[in-house]
């Protein structure tokens, strides 16, 4: 079955917003003494920070990524799997047009698809549509038209068994902890199926990724006649976590417990995609870093779901592991090319950084966790860093072009990776980052608040109305804010059915003078922020270490106004001496904002070359216009940018020579929308650290 039109369907569904229903509730608790609170329940203000991002998403980044499966053979591959299906040994299969090694890229093409639908799912919940819901169900048709009787689904073998992608090998799971991603396969899937559940309430995805996912736990194994591997590349385990959640079906959890507990004991043992020990022996972040922030994430669901102390201490040191010695202060993570992997502690190389778009989502889901687990606001900490610099550089403002890999510096020419690429691209052959983001940024509405018991966790700050749940009554909170460029935050409780709720509002670390929960980086000026949390005008104090980085606001009641301020000047920051591609060097925060130098503010000076003062001072440029020619026609937008002295060191007849400089700089996310020139994160303080 073919889908309608795409451009016209996807047209109207972006201008077509209908009324709703949504149902979130699952079937048992997740197991965390935390609870996120749904991204259904959460809708953001569309003319804000985060609204912006998701309308970009709603407009140009999903519909992309529809049209993308449309040209790229995505739905297809699983057209030509259904033929095949309902025409078993038919005489097309040993024709050139059929060889599955010549028109499929990867083995893992149907995520594309399925972590489109995902991010469609959560758009549904801002921007509810009828004919948008009904391009999904079309997709949802060719999708179920592929699975094979037994639930099997896998385009890249079922296409032609005889003769499947390179990668697959000649029987089902035989190359999975090499190649063939079918258990990474399964993993989106099903990611995407509870998503496309909760938003429209259809089991007709959850359906379908229901019966691979009992494929695989028949299938896959240590019992008789199973197949013992686990996954070449994790994600599976936690959407198994989520499946076992949204159903009850406990075989879905013993299935993912399964997954990571014989990692290190099967065949293929290495540390790339972190098989080379058994989990509960292993204290470093090692190897791919997607493939590792996807299990650390998995490792935290089955502790939770198990209560398995073994499992809370593996991740709990590894979590130390990352933010101590091997993150960037993006947040981003990979250090190395080789691998998209993680370097050796303190191994944190600027303009050579990976530091991919889909390690910095998979981190987000492995600090959400540790939330969950804990109630710390530290993890949020962290999360908020990775998602306002990692995260969303990743992304152009228009939403239509993605980095793969996120550096820290670049001198213009350097090729980001083996597609030569130095600027966004508009797609990419291996298409994880733009499907990646298709899905995630749609989702950061489940990520603002949390509860427990009576307490609504404040986690993260952005304008939205929310309704939340405290002891089965509702709770309606409306946020106004122009946060992350002021510190400036109002909450009103619009509704209140429950008694004795609480609000624990997040005290971020860069308030509390700390850039990491960790020595990895610190603040090297004298800047002390303070902060003010008052309800209906009277001030409310408390011990935040007593109450883990939350400042508790106690028994809320309906038309209570909580008022929060948070200073937000501009704060230097260095490096631990560890860490010595940054010795010597300086780079420059505001809010959770990093901010970079990039030439085209700077009348095309070489700012790898920028030398800042020990003492800098700094201005806030309102309303700084960037124009967008990354994108044709894409509009310009507008941040904070700060300006302060510096110096540019110049070659010249009798050696080098210091030029005064003003130096302009903007948020790190924004960077290379006026395509590929020279940009800076850390400045030299020390010339004699200028060749480091």
């Amino acid at each position: 079955m073919r889908i309608f039109l795409l451009t016209t369907a996807l047209a109207a569904a972006v201008s077509m917003p209908i009324a709703a229903k949504s149902k979130s509730q699952t079937t048992i608790a997740n197991g965390y003494p935390y609870t996120q609170v749904p991204f259904t329940s959460v809708k953001m203000t569309q003319n804000s920070f985060w609204g912006a991002r998701l309308k970009a998403a709603r407009e140009v980044t999903v519909p992309l990524a529809f049209s993308k499966c449309e040209s790229e053979h995505r739905y297809k591959n699983f057209d030509m799997a259904a033929y095949t299906l309902k025409h078993p040994g038919h005489a097309g299969l040993n024709t050139p047009q059929w060889d599955v090694k010549k028109f499929m890229g990867f083995s893992f093409d149907d995520t594309d698809v399925y972590k489109t639908i995902e991010g469609a799912s959560y758009i549904l919940q801002t921007y509810p549509d009828r004919r948008l819901k009904a391009y999904i169900d079309s997709v949802l048709n060719i999708v179920g038209a592929a699975q094979e009787p037994d639930g099997y689904l896998y385009t890249a073998r079922t296409i032609n068994p005889e003769h499947p992608h390179g990668w697959s090998g000649r029987k089902r799971w035989t190359k999975e902890e090499d190649l063939s991603h079918e258990l990474y396969n399964l993993g989106h899937m099903v990611d995407a199926a509870c998503a496309h559940y909760q938003a429209t309430g259809s089991h007709k995805f959850l359906d379908i990724a229901r019966r691979y996912a009992d494929c695989v736990c028949r299938e896959v194994g240590s019992g008789s006649g199973q197949t013992t591997v686990v996954p070449g590349h994790q994600i599976a385990e936690m959407a198994l976590a989520r499946l076992y959640t949204l159903t009850g079906e406990k075989r879905y959890l013993d299935e993912a417990k399964y997954l990571l507990d014989f990692r290190g004991k099967t065949k293929i043992r290495n540390a790339y995609s972190q098989s080379h020990k058994p989990i509960l022996q292993q204290d470093e972040a090692v190897g791919h870093a997607v493939r590792a922030g996807y299990m650390y994430a998995g490792i935290a669901d089955i502790a939770a779901l198990t209560q398995d102390s073994a499992y809370i201490k593996v991740i709990d040191r590894i979590w130390q592991n990352i933010i101590s010695k091997k993150v960037y202060l993006t947040g981003g993570v990979g250090a190395r090319h080789s691998g998209e992997s993680f370097g050796d502690n303190y191994e944190l190389p600027n303009m050579t950084a990976y530091n991919e778009t889909c390690a910095a989502i998979s981190m987000v889901y492995l600090y959400e966790r540790m939330f969950l687990l804990h109630g710390e606001s530290k993890y949020i900490d962290c999360l908020e860093r990775t998602l306002y610099n990692g995260v969303i550089s990743g992304m152009s403002m228009d939403g239509g072009r993605f980095f793969y890999p996120n550096p820290l510096s670049s001198d213009g020419k350097y090729a980001f990776n083996a597609d030569n690429n130095t600027t966004r691209q508009p797609w990419f052959g291996c298409a994880c980052c733009p499907s990646n983001l298709s899905r995630f940024i749609p989702s950061v509405p489940g990520y603002l608040y949390g509860v427990k018991d009576n307490d609504i966790y404040v986690n993260l700050y952005a304008a939205n109305t929310s309704t939340i749940h405290i002891g089965g009554k509702e709770v309606v909170l409306e946020e106004s804010t122009q946060y992350p460029w002021d510190g400036d935050i109002q909450i009103r409780v619009i509704k209140s059915a429950a008694k004795n709720a609480n609000l624990l509002v997040r005290i971020p670390g860069w308030v509390q003078n700390q850039v990491l929960p960790s020595d990895l980086y610190k603040y090297s000026d004298s800047e002390r922020p303070a902060y003010t949390v008052t309800v209906n005008g009277k001030e409310v104090n408390a011990d935040l270490a007593a109450n883990k980085g939350y400042l508790p606001v106690k028994n809320i009641k309906k038309g209570d106004v909580v008022r929060i301020h948070f200073d937000m000047p501009v704060r230097t920051v260095v490096a631990n001496q560890n860490v010595k591609d940054d010795e010597g060097r300086v780079a420059v925060e505001r809010g959770p904002i990093v901010y970079c130098a990039e030439a085209a503010d700077n009348q095309g000076e070489p700012v790898l070359r920028a030398v800042v003062g020990k003492k800098p001072a700094f201005s806030i440029v309102n309303d700084y216009k960037i124009d967008n020619t990354e994108t044709k026609g894409a509009a310009p937008f507008a941040v904070k940018a700060i300006t302060t002295q510096a110096q540019i060191l110049n070659d010249s007849d009798n050696g080098v020579s210091l030029k005064n400089q003003k130096l302009t700089l903007i948020p790190y996310y924004a960077w290379n929308h006026r395509g590929a020139g020279e940009m800076n994160v850390w400045f030299v303080q020390s010339l004699m650290m200028l060749d480091k």
